[in-house]
């Protein structure tokens, strides 16, 4: 994974590059991005999305998701420029990077996650990454390429997965020969580079963060890829930093007031449960008891949360339970601490339990998505896939677009027996994660469930003409170029 996405984005650098401006910025004007619409771009990056959300490497983990979500999504609300549908994923990689791929795609390493020290220097990051979006950085990489070159692109991207065993040997096929190609295209991405960290900053500051945050962490990195020339984080391989960058960054900060700003709660549950994740349940297990008994911790509600995950995730049950006692006495309030708690009750066969714990979260925490698709998995868990499916119905009114819902619906429809309906939003879920084929499979399979009556029947046919024309449109526009 760490040779995908470093060379995906290495990828973009070698196209050849747009005119700048007098003043040294890029053109940010619309020539540059007329031979990338803004659908071209999405497919694009739906396409490349099928292929990350197939690797191991991504973390399918609603609640760590849904922070970095609400955490992107706070920013891109002050974003300015073109604002595509954002959508933001973790990648589980203990390398510092974070990436942004064409058509709004947002990617985040555990890493940098856990390398941040405070959540405006992860929002930081995140506000940067969000302003080469806005202005159409890739977009405008792409603009005078032909669609042949990007074809080219995707399937090096593609291949470069494949070939993510043997890394040394992906980066000499896909860099040989490309020397003069990417010194090229170095101040150009510095130019970038510039540009984004101003609006990331004006970003950063409108959506309540501490300015100071950017600055530090780029630092930071900065000397640390200087230590480890060899090792330095990914971020750096695809962002050139530089000391002019970090002072350009000080100066525009020195000119705003100085802004305290104290870490979310969730920021520190996020992070202590990622570290529970780590290295085998034993390890993580030691590594939090030894942080316990030393007191080396920055708050010790997240370091005893982090600890109970910890032992759950090896099997000590008891005292993951006696831990997360502890947390709470501490005072500590978090959607987090209730999603533990049905944990462990699942863990204990406790059903019931569960189920009357995250249906009061769920009704305290009304926006905690996590919760939300918890509940209804135990609710299907626990026999009760009729309420499970009502729920689904209902949360999908509010958002559509939501492919966990549509499998979580589909896993409902299962319990209860209804193939045809099981399928159908199936198809919606794959419809929602960009993968129209496997959707059309999908209604395909529905079609021949026969247990649905007329009117379920027509609806799948319509659904199925629909998106058998769509596909036919997208070749027909394929054959265009």
């Amino acid at each position: 994974m760490k040779s995908f996405l470093w060379l995906i984005l290495a990828g973009f650098l070698l196209l050849p590059g747009a005119l700048l401006r007098a003043d040294g910025l890029p053109d940010l004007g619309e020539s540059d991005r007329a031979g990338l619409s803004p659908q071209a771009e999405r497919r694009l990056g739906e396409q490349i999305m099928q292929e990350i959300r197939r690797d191991p490497a991504y973390l399918d983990d609603p609640e760590v998701a849904g922070y970095v979500s609400q955490l992107g999504q706070r920013l891109a609300s002050h974003a300015e420029g073109v604002r595509p549908s954002f959508e933001f994923f973790v990648v589980k990689d203990s390398m510092l990077n974070a990436f942004a791929l064409p058509g709004g795609y947002i990617g985040v390493h555990t890493g940098l996650i856990l390398a941040a020290r405070a959540e405006s220097e992860l929002a930081g990051v995140l506000a940067h990454e969000i302003s080469h979006v806005t202005q159409s950085h890739l977009a405008r990489l792409f603009g005078k390429q032909s669609q042949a070159q990007m074809a080219v692109l995707l399937s090096m991207a593609v291949a470069i997965l494949a070939a993510r065993s043997n890394p040394d040997v992906a980066i000499g096929a896909a860099l040989s020969g490309q020397a003069a190609g990417i010194q090229q295209q170095l101040n150009f991405s510095r130019d970038f580079e510039r540009e984004a960290d101003r609006l990331g900053l004006s970003m950063l500051e409108q959506a309540g963060y501490d300015t100071r945050g950017m600055a530090s962490f780029f630092e930071r990195m900065l000397q640390f890829g200087r230590l480890y020339e060899n090792n330095a984080p990914g971020y750096l391989r695809t962002h050139p930093l530089t000391t002019e960058r970090i002072t350009d960054m000080e100066n525009r900060i020195a000119l705003r007031p100085y802004k305290q700003v104290p870490d979310s709660v969730e920021f520190g549950l996020v992070r202590a449960k990622l570290k529970a994740q780590d290295g085998t349940p034993g390890e993580a297990v030691a590594d939090f008891a030894t942080q316990l008994k030393a007191g080396k911790y920055a708050r010790e509600t997240d370091a005893r949360f982090g600890y109970a995950h910890a032992l759950l995730r090896d099997n000590k049950v008891t005292a993951a339970e006696q831990e997360l006692a502890t947390v709470r006495r501490l005072k500590l309030e978090s959607p987090l601490l209730e999603s533990l708690t049905a944990q462990i009750q699942l863990k204990r066969r406790d059903h019931a339990g569960a189920l009357r714990t995250l249906r009061a979260a769920v009704e305290r925490y009304p926006h905690a998505r996590a919760l939300v698709y918890a509940l209804i998995e135990a609710q299907i868990g626990g026999g009760e896939a009729p309420v499970a499916l009502t729920l689904t119905q209902k949360e999908l009114q509010l958002t559509p677009g939501d492919p966990r819902l549509h499998s979580l619906q589909a896993k409902a429809f299962a319990a209860l027996g209804k193939r045809l309906q099981q399928h159908r939003a199936q198809a919606e879920a794959y419809l929602a994660q960009g993968q129209l084929d496997a959707a059309i499979m999908q209604l395909d399979i529905a079609r021949q469930a026969g247990d649905a009556d007329f009117y379920e029947q027509s609806e799948v046919d319509a659904r199925l003409r629909e998106l058998r024309q769509r596909k036919l449109e997208e070749l027909r526009e394929l054959r265009r170029r």
